[in-house]
């Protein structure tokens, strides 16, 4: 999938642009000299959403042929949380390039929903390699297959569409499903955490009366010094 964003070449400083609801931005690439452009705000957010950073965009500049890209980073005020810029990867359609792309997890696990156990995923993206052309906005990952606590999701598990490549470890974790805790392990914890209240308790009343017996003994000494004046 590819989509399509207006840009302009950046002409007007950086805060002038964001005062006209643009974004300044920067396009770079191993092919190209990096150059500045402007985004409007409201369309680039709304593109984002559904882009992420896994799908080709096309930027349209008035004068110049389309513009294939990838968002790289996008830096945010750190008081407004408002967009401030963003910096656009330039690919090549003919060279495949590593991305990162989202796991979209589907269904409900039996082991969950049956045992009642708690789904537990342990990653929520894969690093892959692919031509431009073959990107996804993201991977499916069947949940249902976790009929036991025992059964397991690794990154081999995963169903990649065609061209691409997944770069992970094919033996890592993606999900499982844990166990309810027993009654023996909700007590246990229950003493634990009564231990360490206990525990805290006594420390306060230990600090408190070393802090005691200083403020004793610094007493008895000012007197000593007072009577020996």
């Amino acid at each position: 999938m590819i989509l399509a964003l207006d840009a302009t070449t950046r002409e007007k400083n950086a805060g002038t642009l964001r005062e006209a609801n643009q974004i300044p931005a920067v396009v770079y690439g191993p092919h190209i000299d990096a150059f500045s452009v402007a985004v409007p705000y409201v369309a680039f957010e709304k593109l984002y959403e559904h882009a992420g950073e896994s799908t080709i965009i096309e930027l349209n500049i008035p004068g110049q042929e389309k513009v294939p890209v990838l968002v790289k980073d996008i830096q945010y005020d750190p008081v407004k949380g408002k967009m401030i810029h963003v910096d656009f990867r330039h690919v090549t359609m003919n060279e495949a390039i590593e991305v990162t792309i989202y796991l979209e997890f589907e269904g409900a696990s039996p082991a969950e929903k049956e045992a009642g156990g708690t789904t537990v995923m342990f990653m929520d993206s894969v690093s892959a390699k692919c031509l431009p052309k073959d990107l996804v906005e993201s991977i499916a990952v069947d949940l249902t297959t976790l009929k036991t606590f025992e059964d397991t999701i690794t990154v081999a598990d995963i169903h990649v569409p065609a061209g691409i490549t997944l770069l992970e470890d094919a033996t890592a974790l993606v999900a499982k499903v844990t166990p309810p805790l027993t009654e023996d392990q909700l007590k246990a914890m229950e003493e634990e955490g009564a231990g360490s209240i206990e525990d805290i308790k006594v420390e306060e009343k230990g600090k408190a009366e070393v802090e005691g017996e200083e403020g004793e003994a610094k007493d008895e000494k000012a007197k000593k010094e007072e009577k020996g004046k």
